[in-house]
């Protein structure tokens, strides 16, 4: 009996671009069993337009804006809730070519046991290079996990994001969910890592999959109120969570000390940037995001 695959994709107002997400998984060579648009309550018809265009398409609309991190809480929780085998996370600004499923799927056969319960997608931006937000890290520490990898046509990774990222449910059974307090960013981050600090995940990059963001972006040149989630559920994985070793918060430190400069440089030192910063390092310090919605 084939596995089934359920795709969990996050919406919020982003309705055209979720239109073209969605034609492009129903041209998958490999057929899904299900796909499931979590609805963060957005306000742009997208509702009337999912059950007049795409009747076949499960939607849980959210009680209220429970962000990104909430929609991939709720939408994976429904689909191991329901028993499929793999489930595949998008935004709604992921398009994936026709073949995206099938060769992470293939390459997986590839591996001797135990093969990989994790796989993701090499991400572009529209001019086909890669995409600075979605880049994944390769996993150094683990040298006969980088080889076989590499031999086989993929990346040992040490985390990924939730644009497309494959992952099966065994995984959920042993790790959880991922948390849904981070609300924007980050979230996916903490959960692949959490998952791969002890597990063998790929990147396959025949895979691929177009982040159609209206800029090629990263955290550090956002506007400030969406930095504040940079920094803030940066500290809480630092401070709260065991997806990385000692060295590598560290590291993590280091890394949003240097890009929290630049971004303060970069703007000038405005009082709203200030602001931004320094509200997510007091709530990262005295709060704790929320497991669930």
């Amino acid at each position: 009996m084939s596995e089934r695959v359920c795709v969990v994709l996050v919406t919020f107002n982003r309705l055209p671009l979720l239109r073209e997400s969605l034609a492009a998984l129903a041209v998958s060579a490999r057929p899904i069993d299900e796909i499931v648009v979590i609805d963060n309550q957005s306000t742009d018809g997208t509702a009337a337009a999912l059950a007049s265009e795409f009747p076949h398409v499960r939607v849980i609309t959210t009680e209220r804006n429970v962000g990104s991190a909430g929609g991939y809480f709720l939408g994976i929780q429904w689909a191991h809730q329901n028993g499929f085998d793999w489930i595949w996370t998008l935004d709604d600004d992921s398009i994936a070519a026709p073949d995206v499923l099938e060769k992470m799927l293939a390459t997986r056969q590839r591996f001797p046991d135990p093969k990989p319960n994790l796989m993701a997608s090499k991400v572009v931006w529209t001019d086909g290079a890669l995409h600075p937000m979605n880049i994944q890290k390769p996993k150094l520490y683990n040298a006969d996990q980088q080889f076989l990898a590499a031999e086989l046509g993929a990346m040992s990774i040490r985390f990924t994001s939730f644009v497309s990222m494959l992952i099966h449910r065994s995984m959920i059974d042993r790790y959880g969910l991922p948390i849904a307090g981070y609300f924007l960013w980050n979230d996916d981050v903490e959960y692949s890592a959490r998952i791969l600090r002890n597990e063998l995940g790929v990147l396959v990059p025949a895979s691929v999959v177009c982040h159609k963001t209206a800029v090629k972006h990263v955290p550090s040149t956002s506007a400030p109120e969406k930095y504040f989630y940079e920094v803030r559920n940066k500290l809480w994985i630092i401070r709260l969570s065991d997806a990385f070793s000692r060295d590598e918060k560290w590291w993590m430190f280091k890394s949003l000390c240097r890009r929290t400069w630049h971004h303060v440089c970069d703007n000038h030192f405005k009082t709203p940037v200030i602001t931004a910063i320094f509200n997510g390092v007091w709530e990262a310090m005295t709060t704790s995001p929320k497991p669930s919605v």
